[in-house]
């Protein structure tokens, strides 16, 4: 009974609450598939008195070569640079590249770090999510482990039912 992440892409902008748990929790914001003109971007926010950007959106962040990249840092930093705040939905295998872009650097970026874990509820009390590094001392002073239960603390979980109520633009 999932959404279908090919049909909510068809839908280029929409405005929403964010209902995820980052430090934008509850702002109105306007979500973003894909790469698109920071122009149009701006005129959308800019009508709906929007300040928050979530970019990534429906799984949409699937860059496959130097072209894609520089367009999504170029539409990024753009929007950066004018004072939106920028939330950037992306899968943790891109992790070494988002962190090239340099978007980092500013306090309004949001690395929204999607790790797929599907069927977690029926792991057991004992897993362990841990937090590693590419191969051993690369590049993080260690490993963190934690709990997978404690990781699914009430405070930090969204139902899916939350996902409602966004007008496309």
């Amino acid at each position: 009974m999932g959404l279908n992440t090919k049909e909510r892409q068809k839908v280029t902008y929409f405005i929403g609450t964010e209902v995820e748990n980052t430090p934008l929790k509850g702002e109105k914001m306007l979500f973003v598939v894909g790469v698109q003109p920071v122009e149009e971007i701006i005129q959308h926010a800019n009508k709906h008195n929007l300040k928050c950007l979530y970019f990534g959106t429906s799984q949409s962040f699937t860059p496959e070569n130097e072209t894609d990249w520089d367009q999504w840092h170029d539409m990024l930093e753009s929007l950066l640079k004018k004072g939106f705040w920028c939330t950037l939905d992306y899968d943790v295998h891109y992790t070494e590249e988002v962190l090239e872009l340099g978007l980092d650097e500013y306090d309004n970026f949001i690395n929204m770090i999607s790790v797929k874990l599907p069927y977690i509820s029926q792991y057991n009390y004992n897993a362990t999510v841990k937090i590693d590094d590419t191969t051993w001392g690369y590049s993080n002073p260690g490993v963190w482990c934690h709990s997978l239960h404690s990781l699914m603390n009430r405070n930090a979980y969204t139902d899916w039912r939350e996902y409602i109520g966004d007008t496309e633009v």
